[in-house]
């Protein structure tokens, strides 16, 4: 039999869309987020590039599910809606319709709950706002009409504000922070729907706000080098 136990660590989930998924790339809010974290808990990256909440919920008891530690899980954040509100006419196989993104939102928290995990453990996150000329240029580029308007993602941002409110979950507003007070956003996007490395930057930062409550009690993981016993290390890096 083993003589000592085996270390399971705190998880904090990122699930969440291309914004999520790319955010452990250099500078990324991701892994600025794990920065922070390191040797307390891990962060874990379930971004998935182009989903929205309708297909978010089907795949996430498959992701988070009770069978898999979720009484250990510190964190969820949950990053939709860029996807949801592209315009039905010009991009329907992304599009969810308003209603159904509330319902859908309501959803994976009833399910994250289900598994497990509270609602004062989920973090809502909200789109962020769209830069319409810059994102036409990527879809013409790419053979498409716009298809994405600035105040269609705020009627989604604002759907998540109150499904947050409803589900007893933090939210960070994205839409709403990025353009409070009039200051010019387009510097928080890289092609005026992704984030841009000041947009990681400030979406890092503001998590970070939320997050660190949920967090702050964890220790650090196994000893500080200078705390080993040299001569018998085993009596320190083996112990509870």
């Amino acid at each position: 039999m083993s003589r000592f136990k085996t270390i399971i660590w705190p998880k904090v989930v990122l699930f969440g869309d291309s914004i999520t998924q790319f955010s452990f790339q250099p500078n990324g809010w991701g892994a600025d987020i794990s920065n922070r974290l390191a040797r307390k808990c891990d962060v874990v990256n379930r971004g998935l590039s182009g989903y929205n909440t309708r297909w978010a919920k089907i795949v996430l008891p498959r992701l988070i599910h009770s069978q898999n530690s979720a009484d250990n899980i510190a964190a969820v954040t949950v990053f939709f809606g860029a996807n949801d509100c592209a315009l039905e006419d010009k991009n329907p196989q992304q599009h969810v319709p308003l209603e159904e993104y509330l319902e859908n939102l309501k959803e994976i928290s009833s399910l994250l709950a289900s598994a497990g995990v509270s609602a004062d453990k989920v973090i809502f996150i909200t789109p962020p706002p769209v830069h319409e000329p810059a994102w036409e240029k990527e879809c013409i580029l790419k053979g498409y009409p716009l298809n994405r308007h600035n105040s269609v993602a705020g009627q989604y941002a604002q759907a998540c504000v109150q499904t947050a409110a409803q589900c007893g979950s933090d939210v960070l507003d994205l839409w709403t922070l990025m353009q409070k007070g009039g200051q010019d956003y387009t510097d928080y996007l890289s092609d005026g729907l992704h984030l841009s490395e000041k947009g990681n930057q400030f979406v890092a930062q503001h998590l970070w706000g939320l997050l660190e409550s949920r967090v702050v009690d964890l220790p650090f993981i196994l000893p500080y080098w200078g705390d080993v016993d040299a001569k018998n290390p085993e009596n320190s890096l083996l112990c509870d």
